[in-house]
């Protein structure tokens, strides 16, 4: 299961259910690109698929701006449990 936390533009920001073993981040994909990006203690790039830097920096600016409601969306469907930070 991988639940939609937040469209915005053309990304699909999401985790999967076995993210909640993990510290907090996402998953944000757009067509056959990929990124994921960590939520705490703010947001940073993990991994890269494609995207290129610009778009990137796009990309942190959006879930810089909903990291609050991204924290609780996380927080609702982990339970809490933001795994071993």
């Amino acid at each position: 299961m991988s639940p939609t936390l937040l469209r915005k533009g053309p990304y699909r920001v999401y985790i999967y259910s076995h993210d909640c073993n993990e510290p907090r981040h996402v998953h944000i994909d757009r067509e056959n690109k990929s990124a994921k990006f960590w939520l705490d203690p703010v947001v940073i790039l993990a991994v890269n698929y494609g995207y290129s830097r610009a778009e990137l920096r796009q990309i942190e600016s959006i879930l810089t701006e909903e990291l609050d409601l991204l924290r609780e969306r996380w927080y609702d469907f982990c339970g809490g449990h933001s795994g071993a930070s």
